[in-house]
């Protein structure tokens, strides 16, 4: 079965991609097309744009959480027989530590053989742009790139560089994007806003994408899907058993304070037996009725502190399960929520109080990128196993916790971190299940 496939890349971040990405998203299913969308990298807000706004199921890739085998299987699980479009991270060559390989585009393309469509940012500039591109392309060991979109320019530049991008580096121009108000998305520390705060978002993209109906060949982007070099296999579930009969009930946190999933994490999380439901703290909600454990994930408890600070059901309903040692993981945001208390723009507003002491914002970033975790006694992992994940956040805690190493893959680099024990898992980390099912398998196991 054919799996279409193209990634948007850049040579660095700012470029456009995200931008580009969404557009050629609305236009392919605006077009009848039914294409999937994939995220180079641990990044959660991308892919809600493709889910939330455009409509297009959306899940995140990455080299350096999983191995290439387990990574192809995640891309055709999802890709195979459908027209992917893949959007990279950073520069399509910056990896682990910002010099290695794993981890970057590049890596992801290579192992699941994509042509890769670059997004040059040519504002400022005209010849030097194929200058620029011929690193890119000398750099390409694997000839990968297929293709070239010039970012803020304008039909004349693009006219006049055409034809040297094509006769002088051999690889196609395949269009342009103007500068216009429209592409401009607002930004915070942490990427792009989320989608639900963007005024009309979906009128933007309808207008983006209308634009490079004109300036951009979207025929030329799906030739280059369609002659991507087959992948040499078919998807095949690997066979989890579940490991209950019971079918026992999740809870999940998902509204706008609590919305950092992959969506790899819930699946296997249902493979191994878990039947998810999902309530919101921001509507004041109680735990599900029956579930035998909590998962909270990351997001943006900060923004809606005051609500959160309110909504007592929830709370309550959260601290009593804490009592009853019901198992729970929580993640950055949600890790955050289960304190006492959190500063956040000189004001402290009461959170769950499962964990004792304050969440404070500090204005800079606390920690930042890739970490591999191992627990000081074996809990949730294998006698010296690891789970990957990666660490993005501006506050820090009275009760960082010391159940757990954390490691970096590029320094070495070690810090204790993660309250675990009596069924719970607790910390900053945003864990990556794939790269160590057995954590999702002991956590459902614990579910009685």
């Amino acid at each position: 079965m054919r799996a279409d496939r193209v990634m948007i890349a850049a040579p660095k971040s700012g470029s456009g991609k995200t931008i580009f990405t969404c557009s050629v998203l609305s236009v392919l299913k605006d077009s009848g097309e039914r294409p999937t969308a994939f995220k180079c990298g641990p990044d959660y807000i991308d892919p809600m744009f493709h889910r939330n706004v455009i409509g297009v199921p959306s899940k995140n890739l990455d080299t350096f959480f999983t191995d290439e085998d387990t990574t192809l299987e995640l891309f055709l699980r999802d890709g195979q027989g459908k027209l992917s479009v893949m959007e990279g991270v950073m520069g399509l060559y910056d990896g682990l530590g910002g010099t290695r390989e794993e981890g970057s585009s590049y890596h992801l393309a290579k192992v699941t053989k994509t042509p890769v469509i670059l997004v040059a940012d040519a504002k400022g500039a005209a010849r030097s742009v194929a200058a620029l591109l011929a690193g890119f392309l000398k750099y390409d060991t694997d000839r990968l790139i297929k293709g070239v979109v010039l970012n803020r320019t304008t039909s004349g530049m693009y006219g006049v560089l055409k034809p040297v991008i094509e006769e002088e580096l051999g690889v196609k121009a395949m269009g342009y994007i103007p500068e216009d108000p429209v592409f401009n998305l607002e930004s915070r520390h942490l990427g792009l806003v989320l989608p639900a705060e963007t005024e009309d978002i979906r009128r933007k993209i309808k207008a983006m994408a209308d634009i490079i109906k004109r300036t951009v060949d979207i025929d030329a982007i799906k030739r280059a899907a369609m002659e991507a070099q087959p992948i040499g296999k078919s998807f095949y579930r690997k066979t989890i058993e579940p490991v209950t009969d019971s079918r026992p009930i999740l809870a999940v946190a998902r509204d706008e304070a609590f919305c950092f999933y992959y969506e790899d994490n819930l699946r296997i999380l249902e493979d191994f037996g878990a039947r998810i439901e999902y309530f919101s703290p921001l509507a004041n909600e109680p735990l599900p009725k029956g579930c035998r454990g909590l998962l909270l994930g990351g997001g943006y408890p900060e923004i809606y502190a005051e609500e959160l600070g309110r909504n007592k059901k929830t709370a309550d309903s959260v601290r009593k399960a804490a009592a009853e040692y019901l198992p729970m993981a929580a993640e950055c945001g949600g890790f955050m929520y289960l304190h006492s208390s959190l500063e956040y723009e000189g004001k402290i507003f009461p959170m769950a109080g499962v964990l004792p002491g304050t969440c404070r914002y500090t204005g800079r970033l606390v920690r930042f990128g890739y970490v591999e975790l191992k627990e000081k006694i074996s809990r949730f992992l294998p006698p010296g196993g690891r789970i990957k994940g990666h660490e993005f956040h501006y506050f820090d805690s009275d009760f960082n916790g010391g159940d757990c190493i954390a490691v970096k893959p590029a320094s070495g680099r070690t810090y204790p971190c993660v309250n675990s024990g009596n069924g719970r898992w607790l910390g900053f980390p945003h864990l990556y299940y794939p790269s160590n099912p057995a954590f999702a398998e002991n956590f459902v196991r614990s579910l009685k």
